[in-house]
């Protein structure tokens, strides 16, 4: 594959140009994690030195790892990253250490599926069916919805939906990489909002009723107590994203100049579709029936339901079924991919499709290289306890400020903002904050779902904005695909826009769901009242 030919995107001047030029002046996001990593151990030597700590109350009977309890009370020590336990865990478990780096397995098992799927040529062939005749103006807001619907895939969205909608974009004549930025924007600077809830809010919720009980032993979540909540942000987020796009983000990219490499050339260069292409997508269509219709079986049927936990509540029964989406996307890629070749004539044999996913994982070189150094950044965070001490004193910080209610909560959501600059994991950030703001804010009358959204709206849209997110390397090459030229702080000013407007909004909607007293969702309201319960 011929590399890209360089394409021309006209530098602007004013706020984001300067943005755009400060942001390409940083390294690579790799080399930015080995900064972070020599910054960090000076960090730990001084805080371990300093006896920096922090505490916090703890009804529990297991402290997590890392944390000393006594007399009910977790305390979180700076440890120094030279001291001996440290290095001998930095050495002896560093291949563990990048396995275990989540985002990588994701990737890497969705890679395989969703790389037959595009060397086949099925991915081509159904956006050439579906979206070839589109209205070229609702193209934005329709990848918005998509997009954020996409969470429930997990962070599958990110390999599979951003490349797909930059494709679709230049299908339909336009810049490819606005329709990255809007799916990029959907995904992950909307990642707190979807039309239901999914596996995010079981997860949430459940560092959210450990943290209750401190106040009220009997509180129970609600898996649904932010439905109405991350519904209103999809209705707000989708007319932000499409005027931001349309009117902002594309006529400052210019007009497209048609550079691609040649597999996208290939792609687009086929207008209509052959009669073989046309079986095949009939052949794709019956191969995800027999997927679904799998799962929907080892979910629904009586007395043998692997996918589902009859011992949860509401939402939470579906927790191992969102569990396996990663793998039923690697059956969709994969089966449909090979249904689709098979009549297309693009995969004649097994070796085709074991050839389909070295070229893929071959692709993803440059971002595992990126993983060895985010996985070790990531790990020797934890294990200097910087970060459960950060967060902690942070939330008492504000719990010292004595604001009213709707500042207070506006105040948690801009420290999980902060924190998300540094800390990708919002269960981990949320893991920490939760056992301080939580029952402060019940102490001072806010629900703990009340609580609950301020900060996932805050860990959001952040996503977008900062070269430490885990997938924003990744992102960065899908751009590249479109404009070899294009850098790190390229990226930073194309988002830009979406990131301020997504702050603005989210901050208008905790004031106003406080002051309006909306109801957050079935059975929860914004006010703590403990006789309810």
């Amino acid at each position: 594959m011929n590399p890209p030919e360089p394409a021309a995107i006209p530098r602007q001047r004013g706020f984001l140009g300067f943005v755009e030029r400060a942001g390409n002046l940083l390294p690579e996001p790799t080399m930015i994690f080995v900064w972070l990593i020599g910054v960090l151990v000076v960090l730990s030597i001084v805080g371990a030195a300093l006896g920096w700590s922090a505490s916090l109350p703890y009804s529990g009977e297991t402290p997590p790892e890392g944390a000393v309890l006594a007399d009910g009370k977790l305390t979180y020590r700076a440890t120094s990253l030279l001291a001996a336990e440290n290095v001998t865990r930095l050495l002896t478990e560093m291949p563990r250490t990048m396995a275990g780096f989540a985002p990588l397995g994701l990737i890497l098992t969705i890679m395989l599926g969703a790389a037959v799927a595009e060397r086949s040529g099925l991915l081509s062939a159904l956006i050439r069916a579906s979206l070839r005749n589109a209205p070229r103006g609702l193209l934005t807001p329709l990848v918005a919805l998509v997009g954020m619907v996409s969470h429930h895939a997990s962070d599958a969205a990110y390999l599979v939906y951003v490349p797909l909608a930059a494709l679709v974009f230049a299908t339909a004549g336009r810049h490819p990489l606005a329709g990255l930025a809007a799916a990029f924007a959907a995904v992950s600077g909307g990642y707190a909002g979807n039309i239901t809830p999914g596996q995010i809010d079981v997860l949430l919720f459940g560092f959210t009723q450990e943290a209750a009980r401190i106040v009220e032993p009997g509180w129970v979540m609600n898996p649904a107590g932010n439905w109405w909540f991350i519904l209103a942000i999809v209705v707000l987020y989708i007319p932000a994203i499409w005027f931001i796009t349309d009117r902002v983000i594309e006529p400052r990219l210019g007009q497209w100049s048609g550079a691609m490499d040649d597999q996208t050339r290939a792609d687009l260069a086929r207008t209509g579709l052959e009669p073989a292409e046309r079986k095949g997508l009939r052949r794709a269509g019956l191969a995800a029936l027999l997927v679904i219709g799998a799962y929907a079986a080892l979910t629904l049927v009586p007395g043998y339901a692997p996918l589902f936990n009859a011992e949860g509540e509401g939402t939470a029964q579906f927790q191992p079924l969102l569990g396996a989406l990663v793998a039923g996307f690697f059956l969709l890629f994969l089966l449909c991919g090979i249904a689709f070749g098979s009549a297309a004539g693009t995969v004649r044999s097994s070796k085709d499709v074991t050839d389909m996913m070295q070229e893929g994982i071959r692709a993803m070189a440059p971002y595992i290289v990126f993983v060895f150094f985010a996985a070790h950044f990531v790990a020797m965070f934890n294990w200097s306890r910087l970060g459960p001490i950060l967060a902690i004193d942070g939330a008492e910080v504000l719990s010292a400020l004595a604001l009213p209610a709707p500042l207070l909560l506006v105040s948690v959501q801009m420290l999980g903002s902060f924190l998300d600059l540094f800390i990708g994991s919002a269960s981990a950030k949320w893991s920490a904050l939760a056992p301080v703001v939580v029952p402060m804010f019940m102490l001072l009358g806010i629900s703990p779902e009340m609580t609950t959204a301020a900060y996932r709206m805050g860990d959001s849209y952040t996503n977008i904005m900062t070269p430490l997110m885990s997938y924003f390397p990744l992102i960065l090459a899908f751009a590249r695909r479109w404009d070899a030229g294009f850098g790190v702080g390229s990226l930073l000013a194309l988002m830009l826009p979406y990131a301020l407007t997504f702050m603005v909004v989210g901050v208008a909607m905790v004031v106003g769901w406080v002051a309006l007293d909306l109801p957050l969702g079935p059975g929860a309201q914004v006010f703590y009242q403990p006789q309810q319960r």
